[in-house]
């Protein structure tokens, strides 16, 4: 299902790599959220991607934004990406129901069994605001999202 700039983002609740659930509606009225699928925790693009998140992680997560990577790995193995790359940022298990939210958002590749990778800014009102799809190896350019929150 493909998702229209302007509804209501589809809520979630998933675990993160601390075991801890987050929700996208406990950001509501508080944060905007940028919320990154990407497809498998260790992998060489997933890994450059969410470290250049981590490297600018000033324009990504502060008083005004959240960031929320997701990909559909267990809570296991997002703790230890985590930790080995030194991600600050809430690193979310769409692991069961297996790809739940990647499904709601559009971006589940039902052949490989993982998300592709999606970018969507929501609003503090719980809006989606911008929104990128790439395919399983095209990498994202942070600019361009970082250039759509600095819009909100």
């Amino acid at each position: 299902m493909a998702l229209t700039i302007g509804q209501a983002a589809p809520d979630f609740t998933l675990m993160n790599q601390h075991g801890e659930s987050v929700s996208l509606s406990s950001f509501k009225g508080k944060k905007n959220v940028v919320v990154i699928f990407y497809p498998f925790a260790f992998s060489g693009i997933c890994t450059g991607e969410l470290c250049a998140l981590r490297d600018d992680l000033a324009s990504f997560e502060n008083d005004n934004s959240e960031l929320l990577a997701i990909s559909c790995d267990p809570m296991y193995a997002q703790k230890a990406f985590a930790e080995q790359e030194g991600y600050k940022f809430g690193v979310l298990a769409d692991f069961w129901p297996h790809g739940a939210a990647a499904k709601a958002y559009g971006v589940f590749n039902e052949e490989r069994g993982c998300a592709t990778r999606g970018t969507f800014i929501i609003d503090k009102s719980g809006i989606l605001r911008w929104q990128v799809v790439n395919g399983l190896g095209d990498a994202r350019n942070i600019a361009d999202y970082k250039a759509a929150i600095a819009t909100l």
